[in-house]
């Protein structure tokens, strides 16, 4: 007999091989890094969502650090019993088919499945993600195979267009989606699935299934590096802005290997081309300095470098603020007053706890004048923050905006191909590019940094502090400042380069 939750049939049902490989390879998975914080955001959802009915009894019960299923499927059936109106983690066991619903509310004659999601949807989305539907469906067949009439089936999802007030109101901060219709549809598939299921996942011979969308739709798969441990080193899936339908139309070809994708007719991308190029020939540094000199000719003296880090609460924490909303806390500012002036720097850093938006648009303008050059890399998202900064802060505006528009991008010599050496591969990162010119330089190696190595930490440590010891929260606080110090100091050195590659001492 199979046994089967509805994550492992949601597993199923994007790609068999991958709930294969979960069951008897689970070692050549490559964790998502975000993981943890995604799991975490999906709790805090979860459990705001019980409170949609008012009261309600949850049945989740432990045994140690495992879930006891047997004693919540028994505390369910006398909820049930009871006639109970809001269970919560409802739990069904049917044929080693097990289900935990998030919210069974009483209808009528029998039960109203509610299934809650922690992504952001809002009234004009015309139909729900086929996955929700493929795991609605799985739940009702397991209910109404344990005997349970159900009533209706509903998918609620945190409401993008819902702006929190003083308080949180979790009746508009949630959409309720009525979704009878297509899981009625998807229904008819749960046994046939399921039963393609026991025969493959009760076999010991993995399954044979290609590459295809599956391996990233609707997530992406992390066992992909297994099953594309036989392709060469670099392959058409490490091209630099290629779609995957379109990657895996040239697999299915059999275009693969640079080499052959490289004569392919259809491949236009000038930096699709040169990536291959580079890499098959071993080219070195590609440079097009009259190119370069132009953007240079863009920068003028006093020289900023800014940097921001954000977080991204699903719930809403401040008033005015919407679920996911970019919310920064912190910035670097490296600076450069005049021509062969010392390099200086200045930096900023809420409170944890604390709605920092006001604090860092002060800050902002008080360490960046009106009508300075300001960089950035890849600037639509410092321009973003501050344009957002600035409707939310009439008084503040002129000059938030005044810096907004003068921040000019040194991603662009990277992204237009003005510089590139084989090592920046398929990206123009500031993560990619500061190895590549600069491989053997441990000042600028951020897997050298403490507690905090990416944007993504960065986000996840800044609103947890709050809640560390003192001494745990001036280490974290100090690893913050030193990533982001990191991320200017980086495009300082950037500049460098491109200076440096221009002059005419190496002409």
């Amino acid at each position: 007999m199979i046994q089967l939750s509805k994550s492992k049939y949601c597993n199923f049902w994007q790609c068999p091989k991958m709930a294969w490989l979960n069951k008897y390879k689970p070692e050549e998975k490559v964790e998502d890094p975000n993981t943890e914080d995604l799991l975490s955001k999906g709790n805090e959802v979860g459990d705001l969502a019980k409170g949609l009915f008012g009261d309600y009894v949850d049945v989740t019960t432990y045994f140690g650090d495992r879930l006891d299923i047997s004693s919540m499927v028994d505390k369910t059936q006398k909820e049930i019993a009871k006639g109970t109106e809001v269970i919560c983690e409802a739990a069904f066991l049917y044929n080693g088919l097990y289900c935990a619903v998030d919210i069974l509310k009483k209808e009528h004659d029998g039960y109203a499945i509610y299934e809650v999601k922690s992504s952001n949807t809002d009234e004009q989305d015309s139909e729900p993600k086929a996955v929700y539907v493929a795991d609605i469906a799985y739940q009702k067949y397991v209910l109404e195979h344990s005997g349970i009439k159900v009533t209706g089936t509903y998918l609620v999802t945190l409401n993008r267009s819902y702006i929190r007030g003083k308080e949180l109101d979790i009746s508009r901060l949630f959409l309720v989606t009525n979704v009878d219709e297509f899981v009625d549809s998807e229904i008819e598939q749960v046994e046939p699935n399921i039963e393609l299921a026991e025969a493959i996942l009760n076999s010991d011979s993995e399954p044979d299934y290609d590459l295809s969308e599956r391996c990233r739709n609707p997530y992406e798969c992390q066992f992909f590096k297994y099953c594309t441990r036989a392709l060469p080193e670099k392959s058409v899936f490490d091209l630099y802005r290629m779609s995957f339908s379109k990657k895996i139309d040239f697999y299915r070809k059999g275009i693969v290997e640079y080499k052959d994708l490289l004569i392919n007719d259809s491949i236009k991308n000038k930096t699709q081309i040169r990536q291959m190029e580079f890499y098959l020939h071993d080219k070195g540094t590609y440079v097009e300095k009259d190119n370069i000199r132009d953007f240079l000719g863009n920068l003028s003296y006093p020289l900023n470098f800014l940097d921001f880090e954000t977080m991204q609460p699903a719930v809403p924490l401040f008033e005015g603020t919407k679920p996911y909303q970019q919310i920064p806390f912190q910035y670097s500012l490296h600076y450069i007053e005049s021509e062969g002036g010392t390099l200086e720097h200045k930096e900023y850093l809420a409170i944890s706890g604390e709605d920092p938006r006001r604090g860092i648009a002060e800050a902002l303008c008080r360490d960046i004048p009106m009508n300075v050059c300001v960089t950035a890399y890849n600037k639509a998202f410092e321009c973003t923050r501050l344009k957002e900064l600035a409707e939310t802060f009439p008084d503040l505006s002129e000059h938030l905006l005044n810096i907004e528009e003068n921040i000019v991008d040194l991603l662009v010599p990277f992204q237009r191909g003005y510089y590139y050496n084989k090592a920046m591969g398929g990206s123009f990162s500031i993560k990619s590019v500061l190895p590549a010119i600069f491989p053997d330089d441990p000042e600028l190696d951020y897997h050298n940094l403490e507690g905090v190595h990416n944007g993504s930490e960065a986000m996840n440590i800044f609103p947890k502090i709050q809640y560390m010891e003192p001494e745990e929260r001036e280490k974290a606080r100090h690893d913050l400042l030193k990533y982001c110090e990191l991320d200017t100091y980086a495009m300082v050195k950037v500049w460098h380069e491109l200076v440096r590659v221009t002059s005419k001492n190496i002409e």
